[in-house]
């Protein structure tokens, strides 16, 4: 098993960065947290990066029954997008697949959460790829 749902998507960084925003949110996810990486290195490093977020996204209810069945689970959470530059026509979407949460904790009762989970973040990068180019 991989541990990357993944697209490269036909759009430029910031529509694409919006279009991911708006997918997830589709699909039940709210963004609890926005690193942009390139600003932050930048800052921190002086160092120059391509274009690139890290989305910290969040469905509450797959969330608490995670919790639920296995309450180390919060070193896992929030579920993992990110959004990078790829060049001036294009976008790699990366999602961080839940599932791994079944492998890296052993308890097998994560296994239909992080199902849902996988499938709803798969939806937006499908929701994503049909998208015409802007």
């Amino acid at each position: 098993m991989s541990h990357l749902l993944s697209i490269t998507v036909a759009r430029a960084f910031d529509p694409a960065l919006r279009a991911t925003r708006e997918a997830l949110a589709e699909n039940g996810f709210g963004i609890l947290t926005e690193i942009d990486l390139q600003a932050t290195l930048k800052a921190k490093l002086d160092v120059d990066l391509d274009p690139q977020n890290i989305l910290g996204v969040c469905r509450p209810t797959l969330a608490h029954a995670a919790l639920t069945v296995e309450p180390a689970a919060g070193v896992l959470l929030p579920c993992t997008v990110v959004v990078r530059y790829r060049d001036n026509a294009s976008t790699t979407v990366d999602v961080l697949d839940p599932q791994a949460m079944v492998t890296v904790t052993g308890n097998e009762a994560l296994t239909p959460i992080a199902a849902e989970a996988a499938a709803r973040l798969s939806a937006a990068l499908v929701q994503l790829a049909g998208l015409a180019p802007m």
